[in-house]
């Protein structure tokens, strides 16, 4: 009896509550979808999905710029001690024109009157590495590192033009031929460009160094042995010039401290050739150097393990 009587009790709880969840219902003021408020928040709400569509899109340019900078990147390594270096790098120039024209300008297009320091979130992570590959192709090709006013130039692009050129070698054409300038002023030019921030820039050299420290040790395996001095004090410059900039950014002392891994590496390497060149056969200096290597390795992993009081 007492199991009927608490059932019965639950039972009349629960209609009491359906019937005061019904009486609140119908206390609740219906919406005047022709209201000034409710118009407002509509419009709020379209802003705010248009804003998140476009920063998936974003997220999803960044990636494919990512993979084909990288892909990028494995070409120019085939450069290194190769008989075919000009089509090489030929063949990595038209790339990193192909994902200035089918990434960065559609990244440009999607940018335009927009507070880009909203989005960069969404393109840093293709942008360093794009930079990465740019600065890479830079070296090899020119002996230089490239400068944060080229990288932006290369990034500016006419959305009106035919042709899918960035507004760097539109200028050039125009400027040789009367024709080209007629056309030019005939058509109306709406300029984008995909904003470079000098943080990205530096994250992006900081990445540098670590296609220039297995360059270095390629090279030694191709027989070249005056590549690693060049680049060890390559590296050495900008890691002075890293050291000047304090802590700027958060991802910045992780880069640093890989770039001064890297350099090390490189020291060692040259190191290893200089010093045990003439007693170690040419054809086992990279397995001598690749020994060391790990040994750094294994040493920075017990560091971070086991830091210092």
């Amino acid at each position: 009896m007492a199991h009927r009587g608490s059932r019965r009790g639950r039972r009349t709880e629960h209609k009491h509550a359906n019937s005061g969840e019904k009486r609140d219902e119908e206390n609740v003021p219906k919406l005047d979808e022709n209201s000034n408020v409710f118009k407002a928040f509509k419009q709020y709400q379209s802003e705010l999905d248009g804003r998140h569509d476009k920063y998936e899109r974003l997220v999803k340019l960044s990636r494919d710029v990512t993979i084909d900078s990288k892909r990028t990147i494995f070409l120019l390594h085939r450069s290194t001690g190769s008989e075919s270096k000009a089509h090489i790098m030929e063949e990595a120039e038209d790339k990193l024109r192909q994902i200035q024209l089918t990434k960065f300008k559609p990244i440009a297009a999607e940018l335009q009157n927009e507070d880009v320091h909203q989005f960069l979130r969404a393109i840093s992570p293709g942008l360093q590495e794009y930079i990465e590959a740019v600065s890479f192709f830079h070296y090899l090709r020119d002996g230089t590192l490239v400068s944060l006013e080229q990288v932006q130039k290369d990034l500016v692009f006419d959305l009106n033009a035919n042709l899918t050129n960035p507004v760097s070698e539109m200028e050039s054409t125009r400027s040789g031929s009367p024709s080209a300038e007629n056309t030019s002023t005939e058509n109306t030019v709406k300029l984008a460009e995909v904003y470079v921030s000098p943080m990205d820039y530096v994250l992006g050299i900081a990445d540098l160094t670590g296609e220039l420290m297995r360059m270095a040790i390629n090279s030694v395996g191709t027989g070249d042995l005056e590549l690693p001095f060049t680049l060890c004090s390559f590296m050495r410059v900008i890691h002075d010039a890293f050291l000047s900039f304090g802590n700027v950014a958060r991802e910045l002392p992780r880069k640093l401290a890989v770039l001064k891994q890297s350099l090390q590496k490189v020291e060692s390497a040259c190191y290893t050739v200089q010093v045990r060149g003439s007693e170690i056969p040419q054809h086992m200096l990279v397995d001598v150097i690749s020994f060391t290597k790990n040994i750094h390795n294994d040493f920075d992993d017990a560091t971070e393990l086991c830091p210092e009081n």
